[in-house]
């Protein structure tokens, strides 16, 4: 299965009996949606709920915090996500949360997901079939490991500020990054993390929300001042954004990547860091 599957290949492949396909949606708190309702109203037949704003280390001192391997691993198996199935995730989201759902699946040991491309929209866009209620399957064995090399957390960031052994992109839009627009939140800073340079998430799709091809991914990365040569962090607000860098990095076969998981909501709350403003 190819990391980035279409419409018509998920229509005739639904029926597959190793087939899982997940609604991975999750909104932002000011959009007033509820990922969860509007899955209930009609999702893709046979799609289950995956509550990402759940899905996360609820005793960690940072907001959205990737889960404990344990947690993580019960919850795949109560949505009956198991070893040997085939994962296809989409989302309804601003924020391409399938991405999110997608690398934590890759990173906590599961070897064959794919994102949806064009996600929800573009499915009822082409008045395919939607199915509500909520929908449950039976429970799977989830083998669990976790790849901690995919991972960066603070002191190492701020390490590589000096040693700039890996390049850092920030996928938050371009006024936060710049810090000519405040952080909404009390007590965060403007600005970004020194060093880093900025792509901005929403330049990787299509109008249509599917992804542009691998040549314009390519450009943007490089546009952007990074060398496709070297390793890449990927930073945003809070760890969800920065997942599509991930992806799309994946898509043109650049692996040596890792997430700052703590982004901006840890770095920005800590008065000792260092902090940059404007466009370098």
């Amino acid at each position: 299965m190819e990391p980035l599957v279409t419409t018509d290949w998920v229509a005739n492949e639904m029926a597959a009996s190793d087939l899982r396909i997940v609604d991975a949606s999750r909104h932002l708190p000011d959009t007033g949606r509820d990922a969860a309702a509007e899955y209930a109203l009609g999702h893709i037949p046979g799609a289950v709920f995956m509550d990402l704003a759940e899905l996360v280390d609820s005793q960690a001192p940072v907001d959205n915090t990737l889960p404990p391997a344990e947690k993580f691993a019960s919850r795949m198996q109560a949505l009956g996500l198991g070893d040997g199935s085939r994962i296809v995730l989409y989302d309804d989201s601003a924020i391409k949360s399938s991405a999110r759902a997608w690398f934590m699946l890759k990173m906590f040991g599961a070897s064959n997901v794919a994102i949806l491309d064009g996600g929800l929209a573009k499915w009822r866009a082409e008045g395919r079939e939607l199915e509500p209620g909520r929908k449950t399957l039976r429970h799977r064995h989830f083998t669990v490991w976790q790849d901690d090399r995919q991972l960066r957390d603070k002191a190492r960031v701020l390490a590589n500020i000096t040693s700039r052994a890996e390049q850092l992109v920030d996928a938050r839009a371009a006024p936060r990054f710049t810090g000519e627009a405040a952080d909404p939140r009390p007590n965060i800073a403007s600005g970004h993390i020194p060093g880093s340079r900025n792509l901005v998430y929403t330049d990787l799709y299509n109008p249509d929300g599917t992804f542009k091809d691998k040549a314009e991914i390519r450009a943007l990365f490089e546009g952007a001042g990074i060398d496709l040569d070297r390793p890449v962090i990927t930073s945003c607000n809070s760890g969800v954004t920065a997942c599509v860098l991930i992806f799309a990095l994946h898509l043109i076969g650049k692996h040596d990547v890792s997430l700052y998981d703590g982004s901006w909501t840890e770095w920005g709350a800590d008065p000792a860091l260092p902090k940059a403003t404007g466009t370098a």
